[in-house]
């Protein structure tokens, strides 16, 4: 049954979705399982991760390259005693695919996941396979909804235990106009998404702008929002989050990772003052740090950011 918290009601087991119902500021991160049958660097950034970040994300074949199952590395993360978010991309699976996978992860213990349309397969290693893309990311969204709630498959059969899981959805504000993005956001939660991470944000100015358009029509009311950030180790890789991934960074932030000693620590620190920055935007209910090859950044940043110890909830 669900367990009423506050206004919120839980439809899960989720610790990211307790700590968001009561009020709290959450604080999710990303893990990339590699290309690998050996599963250590899974556990090594899931020991680092662990009581530094309410839930972690387990990314599923990014940019469409091979890499350990974002099923098999959340259950990995289980054991070693975090609470994953399972990604699931609509690349690689039909509707019967994503459904089995749910119920697999349910069963497991994966008590949220993040609902995503996935790259292209020409971006990856494996150029030749063929996309499935069997619905759209709304529709994937609400059909995890009416498993959960009602117990119904898609095509109209009950399962006898539905996977109770706290479903997430994507969005990038600065891709398009604010309008269409905002528009893209608007019918993902209208599909039945409980929380929503964004892509990574360093113009908090900009930022604010989207959230204008999420608070006139209260969506933040009706979706747990957790804003992107990813720290920059370096002028070279904030020049490939503007030419390769479309990230708004603005001139000032690019100046100061040019200019700077000790490029890491800038980022760092451009990082803490981006995380201070979007606590006080309306609407925002957490953040989720992505790493991008620098795991150990996070204890760290979750500290500097005011943003430890994390509230001991049970998972």
């Amino acid at each position: 049954m669900p367990v009423a918290v506050g206004v919120r009601t839980i439809r899960s087991g989720s610790r990211l979705e307790r700590i968001l119902a009561s009020g709290g500021f959450a604080v999710t991160a990303e893990i990339a399982p590699p290309a690998s049958a050996d599963g250590i660097e899974i556990r090594e950034n899931a020991s680092r991760y662990r009581g530094a970040v309410d839930a972690c994300n387990l990314t599923d074949c990014t940019r469409a390259r091979v890499h350990i199952s974002s099923l098999a590395a959340a259950a990995i993360a289980i054991q070693e005693g975090v609470e994953p978010v399972m990604q699931m991309v609509l690349r690689d699976r039909n509707r019967i695919a994503l459904q089995a996978d749910l119920l697999g992860a349910a069963a497991l213990g994966v008590r949220n996941v993040l609902c995503l349309w996935g790259d292209p397969p020409s971006a990856g290693n494996e150029r030749d396979a063929k996309g499935v893309f069997d619905m759209k990311t709304e529709d994937m969204i609400e059909m995890f909804r009416n498993l959960r709630d009602a117990g119904t498959l898609r095509g109209g059969d009950k399962v006898k235990t539905p996977p109770k899981v706290f479903i997430g959805a994507a969005a990038d504000p600065f891709r398009g106009s604010k309008e269409e993005s905002f528009g893209k956001l608007r019918a993902k939660v209208m599909a039945g998404a409980d929380f929503v991470q964004t892509q990574g944000v360093y113009d908090v100015d900009a930022f604010e702008e989207w959230m204008r358009l999420v608070r006139k029509e209260w969506l933040h009311e009706k979706v747990y929002i957790l804003a992107g950030v990813i720290p920059l180790k370096s002028a070279k890789m904030a020049r490939f989050m503007v030419e390769k991934l479309g990230a708004v960074v603005p001139t000032h932030i690019m100046d100061r990772m040019e200019n700077a000693p000790n490029p890491r620590a800038e980022g760092l620190s451009i990082a803490v003052r981006t995380i201070k920055a979007l606590k006080k935007v309306d609407g925002v209910r957490g953040v989720h740090l992505m790493p991008v090859g620098w795991d150990g950044v996070v204890p760290r940043l979750v500290k500097d950011a005011g943003l430890a110890p994390r509230p001991e909830t049970a998972v």
